[in-house]
């Protein structure tokens, strides 16, 4: 398996230090969508048809999402998007915004890791990583971006950055 350890995310990201707007987590989570499930042996709600997600700057829009909570104290522990294409948006505490999509998402909220799969890329700007399977410590701002077995190749496109006057 091809596999690129992208800590020159920083490359990537630099210029706009690119940490998650600081207050996201502390905001309540709003959804929409056409129906919802609820499991509550599993404590999963399951999410149908064009749906919405929104805490803080954050949004996922994808067609299924499933919200797990934590059983004891009812925080949410992670989110799954699906779709032909989920995506993901957040804004950085210096106001720009990440941007994110592939078939799966999965959001771990505990970790602050967002793990997409299948035509997975992320960008900033008009720099852009494209993979099989992308994983990002958004705190952190680390990244590991893998191709698949034989023949795709995690792309990356890193453009100049603007002079600053």
């Amino acid at each position: 398996m091809k596999l690129s350890h992208l800590s020159l995310i920083s490359c990537l990201f630099l210029s706009s230090q690119a940490l998650a707007l600081s207050t996201d987590r502390e905001q309540p989570v709003y959804i929409d969508s056409d129906s919802q499930q609820l499991d509550m042996q599993s404590n999963k709600v399951t999410f149908l048809g064009d749906v919405k997600l929104k805490q803080g700057s954050i949004n996922i829009n994808a067609d299924k999402v499933i919200v797990t909570r934590n059983a004891t104290d009812g925080a949410i522990q992670e989110i799954e998007g699906y779709g032909d294409l989920a995506t993901f948006s957040q804004l950085t505490d210096d106001g720009k915004t990440l941007y994110g999509e592939a078939k799966e998402l999965y959001y771990k909220m505990v970790d602050d890791q967002l793990t997409m799969i299948d035509q997975a890329m992320l960008s900033q700007d008009d720099s852009v990583i494209r993979g099989t399977k992308i994983r990002y410590q958004i705190s952190s701002q680390k990244l590991i971006a893998d191709g698949k077995e034989k023949g795709d190749r995690v792309s990356t496109v890193l453009q100049p950055q603007a002079v600053q006057e």
